[in-house]
């Protein structure tokens, strides 16, 4: 049997090598490295794959979700309403704005932020509403986006997790106002570096995205507005467009990967990922919950088989961010989750054999 990976790039890579490889040289020897056409392209053949009228290349995942802020004028003093169950990166652009995040709580299935709980957290200072589609499945956004009508608030979708996930026939980033994609390498589509996207069906809104990551200009040496330096680089870009030729294909084997995972695990006192009625859940993450994770994740680590905590710490009692934060038992389902949850390794190159020692581990774990 192969080694167990959490996420297996190199497996990826070798089966595209030579595209990848004839690819790179390509860009390599045409000088182009910033921009240009490689860049467009992929802006035009991302927004057709979303079904977007608009889509903007930035350096990375996290810059995505601050240029949209900033597109949408986010200021020092204004609070974004998002979940304290996700990456840092969320919270931590909100924070670089000087704005505020306001926490709602999570659905214990989903992990993804609860709807019902979402008006209570909207004041007069509230600007926008920041859903994660968390794991690769969609937050519920009908009920989101309802209430940002209904109160005049953008929503950002934050889908670095999620590129491909489907909420009622329809794919994630052009559901709300902006959706922000990263394409760090672990990513179901993985760059090789960072990389990122803005995607939108507002065409004033992607102008000024445009601008912003281009150091606020139109044209060079001309700043009409603050921007920053996020441009998307031209390898990047021209790599990502031979792997979202095969995008479709592996979020099938990540699929079926999650099917297996679910058979295997039957009988067994471990809570396994719930895919909402409402979408198709692309398998970014395999998070289990399990009551006693840590004596579990032990037992794995005993076996050299990896596994991830995705997450260990809420955000709202994260160090850096307990000037925004709340204290213990604020969010108790956020809570509860940073001490059950368990990601299993999860990739297009999964094969059966790996999952059932993965699982067998996990059940002679339980017995103990």
């Amino acid at each position: 049997m192969k080694p167990i990976h959490m996420v297996d790039v190199v497996g990826q890579y070798q089966k595209i090598k030579t595209e990848i490889d004839e690819t790179a040289l390509r860009v390599l020897g045409s000088g182009q490295y910033i921009l240009g056409k490689e860049v467009s392209e992929f802006e035009k053949e991302i927004a057709q794959y979303l079904q977007v009228n608009h889509a903007v290349g930035c350096a990375s995942g996290t810059d995505a979700l601050m240029v949209a802020m900033m597109a949408l004028g986010i200021r020092p003093g204004d609070e974004v309403v998002t979940t304290p169950f996700t990456f840092a990166a969320t919270t931590e652009t909100i924070m670089l704005l000087g704005a505020t995040p306001i926490y709602v709580d999570i659905d214990p299935k989903t992990f993804n932020i609860d709807p019902s709980k979402l008006e209570a957290a909207i004041t007069k200072k509230t600007k926008a509403i920041i859903p994660v589609h968390l794991y690769g499945q969609s937050a519920d956004m009908d009920p989101i986006v309802s209430l940002g009508q209904q109160y005049h608030l953008p929503v950002i979708e934050d889908m670095c997790q999620a590129i491909g996930t489907d909420y009622k026939g329809k794919k994630v980033g052009g559901i709300g106002t902006i959706g922000c994609l990263s394409f760090f390498p672990s990513k179901n589509l993985g760059a090789f570096g960072d990389a990122g996207m803005a995607v939108t069906n507002d065409p004033a809104l992607a102008e000024k995205l445009r601008m912003i990551v281009v150091h606020g200009s139109h044209e060079r040496y001309k700043h009409e507005i603050i921007g920053v330096n996020s441009r998307l680089d031209a390898l990047q870009a021209a790599l990502l467009r031979v792997k979202l030729r095969h995008l479709e294909e592996w979020t099938q084997a990540r699929r079926t990967a999650a099917a297996v995972y679910n058979r295997l695990f039957a009988g067994a006192d471990v809570e396994v990922p719930l895919e909402a009625s409402y979408g198709r859940h692309v398998f970014h993450q395999y998070t289990i919950r399990i009551k006693n994770r840590n004596e579990v994740a032990d037992a794995l680590s005993a076996k050299k088989i990896p596994y991830g905590i995705y997450y260990p710490i809420s955000l709202h009692l994260q160090e850096a961010y307990r000037k925004a934060g709340k204290p213990k038992g604020s969010f108790p389902v956020t809570e509860k989750a940073t001490e059950e949850v368990l990601s299993l390794p999860m990739h297009t190159e999964l094969e059966e054999e790996q999952q059932q020692v993965i699982v067998q581990s996990i059940r002679e774990a339980l017995k103990k």
